[in-house]
């Protein structure tokens, strides 16, 4: 059970930070890049989406923001190397560990509540 909850809650996570990275993403692509304005709805809906899937973890709302910090920066690490082409550095993949690694402290630490 204890593997299955790692799991969903992971997957939650990262799904969240999609969201969130193309929420934002198609704002940038549309002032920096010079891309259609159109790009600001599926962005909008993204945002809307990201906001939905943060409410569906069954902890502390504080909690749940502080920890999916650390997986939006491993999730955003990977999107400047899938998405943008650029190789993340060891610098990049460190701190995006140590990032990950302080989610997991905070999501997965025993609780006596």
């Amino acid at each position: 059970m204890k593997g299955t909850l790692v799991f969903k809650t992971l997957l939650l996570f990262a799904l969240t930070a999609v969201a969130e990275i193309i929420g934002c993403y198609l704002p940038y692509l549309w002032l920096k890049e010079g891309k259609s304005a159109w790009l600001l709805l599926p962005a909008a809906v993204s945002l809307a989406a990201f906001a939905w899937l943060l409410t569906l973890h069954p902890t502390a709302a504080g909690r749940i923001y502080a920890a999916y910090g650390g997986v939006y920066i491993g999730v955003a690490i990977l999107w400047l190397w899938l998405v943008e082409d650029l190789r993340p550095s060891t610098w990049d993949l460190l701190g995006a560990s140590v990032a990950v690694l302080g989610m997991a402290i905070i999501m997965f630490a025993p609780r006596h509540i």
